[in-house]
Parts: C-alpha cells; structure tokens; sequence
C-alpha cells in the first residue's frame, strides 16, 4: 500500500518564506482605504438582499458607491508615477 503524501507537508516546508515582505504590507496599507469602502458598500447592499430597498438604502449604496469610487481614484492617482521593479512596462 502507498502511503498518501498531503499538500500541507509541502507548504509547510517552507513557512518561513511565506510572511508577507514589507513592501506588501505597505502596499496594503496604501489599499487600505478602498477596501474598507468596498465593505461599506458590500454592508449597504446586504442590508438590502431580503427586502425592497428604499430610499435611504437607496441613498446609502449611492453615498457608499461613491465612497468606493473615490477611494479607488484617490489610490489611483496617488500611485500614477510608481514603477513596478523588475523593469516591468
């Protein structure tokens, strides 16, 4: 009989390279904004799965939507003259 070899035994093997490098901790730190807009706006369209919305829910998922969108071209613009490394076009 063969013995079954698992998947974690190999992921495991290399636990200490799999932190996150500071450059992608800072990177989510900088999308931080968009993603807690994103939740918002996802909260503002739960609220609405099991009923007809209204015009405050209405309200709320527009004021949410542009929340998201604003946050995302803040990010945009505030990333417009990185480079990636690597030389990367």
């Amino acid at each position: 009989m063969n013995t079954i070899v698992t998947v974690a035994d190999a992921v495991t093997a290399f636990a200490d390279w799999t932190e996150p490098t500071a450059a992608e901790l800072d990177a989510i730190e900088r999308e931080m904004p968009v993603i807690l807009a994103d939740v918002d706006l996802l909260d503002a369209y739960i609220v609405t799965l099991d009923r007809t919305p209204t015009e405050l829910d209405d309200r709320r998922i527009r004021r949410a939507r542009n929340r998201a969108l604003a946050a995302r071209v803040a990010l945009a613009n505030h990333t417009t003259g990185t480079t990636l490394p690597g030389g990367a076009a």
